[in-house]
């Protein structure tokens, strides 16, 4: 099964560039709208690199970056998506951002120290340091929009965007569970979170779209 290593990546890829381009090409261009097709963009480019990686056999330092650099992003952004729909545009917001920047700048300067250690069929497996700091900022902008996410519908009159909230609570809920429920009782499943995780993250690609798609009149 060596010969197929990132083949499960391209197969994910694959399916969020279909939601991408349909995207790009069929749903409202509204500001928030634009920023869940960035998830899905970001998402997309990790599934692509970590094909690359393993499948090509590509295993530089800069695209073991690219592809950290892709995830990075993605907590906060999706955070900062959630609190600009439900109307929270305090500039403040925008810190939610620094410590991925943190990461991303800090990986940048310490380039030689992050590696593609191990491929698979279904994960990758990357050395990088200050993995738990690293996780830990990742997981707190997810936690936060479920957080947020669940108040917000006791409190929501709206029907219309509470739908929206709605469906953007499914994708959390469908990928994150999941995904932590892997990590705590699969022996070694901490090794491969992020390539892991990306995985499940279909279901948020999907969740996302389909609230693109229905995203016309609030935002």
């Amino acid at each position: 099964m060596e010969d197929f290593n990132g083949i499960i990546s391209l197969l994910v890829a694959c399916i969020e560039i279909g939601l991408f381009v349909n995207l790009l090409i069929f749903a409202e261009k509204n500001c928030i709208n634009k920023l869940a097709i960035t998830l899905i963009g970001l998402l997309m480019t990790y599934q692509l690199l970590e094909f690359v990686m393993c499948f090509v056999e590509l295993q530089t330092a800069m695209v073991v970056y690219l592809a950290l650099f892709s995830i990075s992003l993605m907590p906060p952004l999706a955070l900062f998506l959630v609190l600009r729909f439900n109307d929270i545009k305090s500039k403040a917001a925008f810190l939610i951002f620094i410590p991925a920047l943190y990461f991303v700048f800090y990986y940048l300067y310490y380039l030689d120290t992050i590696a593609v250690t191990k491929c698979t069929v279904m994960y990758a497996v990357y050395n990088y340091p200050l993995g738990v700091y690293y996780g830990t900022f990742y997981y707190l902008p997810i936690l936060a929009s479920i957080i947020f996410l669940a108040f917000k519908l006791n409190g929501e009159d709206d029907q219309a965007r509470k739908n929206l909230n709605i469906i953007l609570l499914v994708g959390y809920v469908l990928t994150f569970f999941p995904g932590l429920i892997i990590n705590l009782f699969v022996p070694g499943a901490f090794e491969f979170i992020e390539s892991n995780l990306c995985k499940i993250a279909m279901i948020f690609a999907i969740s996302h779209a389909l609230f693109v798609l229905k995203n016309r009149n609030i935002n």
